[in-house]
């Protein structure tokens, strides 16, 4: 008879190759396209592209958008994490320090907003945009919706920080002397920060992936990745091109989730528990 503690583990084992597989062969094919030479295309009947070279990447990379893009990309995306991030302090700060009536409730219209598909929120918001007359001012536009767009993620991750921030703590620290600066220091910080770098985070892969306020805003001056990606999708439908730009998009995003989960789990929970 099997130990049930061996059941767990095979059955674990079994889930965990299943990931695995379902993650890993769409990277793969995505690696596959992205090294089709144009010379001889890659059909059903093989297992394998006939011919492998870096004529894409470098046909990508000279002969398109894609430095205009990544520029566009990496100078949005962090944008939008530090005013996202500011956007949704006080609020925060108030759902996870104060109590009143209707605090539950206010937390829960709070995340209202990702109850709504994304592509349709971003529609009628880039609607929005057109009607106040910014979306004219197409970087400072798209930065604008993203802020407001992924409000809802920063808020809940940030509220969840200051909920753990000790009150005995900061009472401590005002007791014996600390100013404002050192009392967010020592009582605030440590709880803050793992918090403060997810919504960093999250927030930054979410701007790098969203299209449809890039697309419908920004086109045709302002490019981004995704915009791009899908151009090579619908209009050209260029398999090997769009896998270059898919894999130009993942694969930063998966490490830098990686780098997050890292981070969080280093993270000392002493210190917002009062036994630091």
């Amino acid at each position: 008879m099997i130990a049930p503690w061996r059941i767990d583990r095979i059955l674990m084992g079994a889930l965990l190759t299943v990931c695995a597989t379902w993650l890993a062969i769409p990277f793969v094919m995505a690696v596959l396209w992205s090294l089709v030479d144009p010379a001889e295309t890659w059909t059903p009947d093989r297992l394998l592209p006939p011919v492998m070279s870096t004529y894409r990447w470098d046909y990508m990379w000279e002969h398109s958008l894609l430095k205009q893009a990544l520029a566009n990309s990496y100078t949005l995306a962090p944008s939008a994490a530090l005013l996202t991030m500011l956007l949704a302090m006080p609020t925060a700060y108030a759902l996870g320090r104060y109590d009143f009536p209707g605090k539950e409730t206010a937390k829960l219209v709070a995340l209202l907003p990702l109850v709504v598909p994304g592509f349709v929120t971003a529609i009628f918001f880039s609607s929005i945009l057109f009607q106040i007359g910014i979306a004219q001012y197409r970087f400072w536009a798209i930065l604008f919706a993203h802020a407001i767009l992924f409000l809802p993620f920063a808020i809940r991750i940030l509220t969840v920080s200051f909920e753990q921030v000790r009150q005995d703590h900061i009472d401590a620290a005002r007791d014996l002397g600390a100013s404002a600066a050192e009392r967010f220091r020592v009582a605030y910080w440590p709880a803050l920060k793992p918090g403060i770098m997810a919504t960093l985070l999250i927030v930054f892969i979410q701007s790098i992936e969203e299209f449809a306020i890039a697309y419908i805003v920004g086109a045709p001056d302002f490019t981004t990745v995704p915009t791009l990606l899908y151009s090579q999708l619908g209009q050209d439908f260029n398999r090997s091109n769009a896998a270059v730009l898919a894999l130009i998009l993942a694969v930063p995003n998966v490490i830098l989730m990686l780098i997050l989960e890292r981070f969080l789990k280093s993270a000392n929970p002493a210190l917002s528990s009062g036994k630091g």
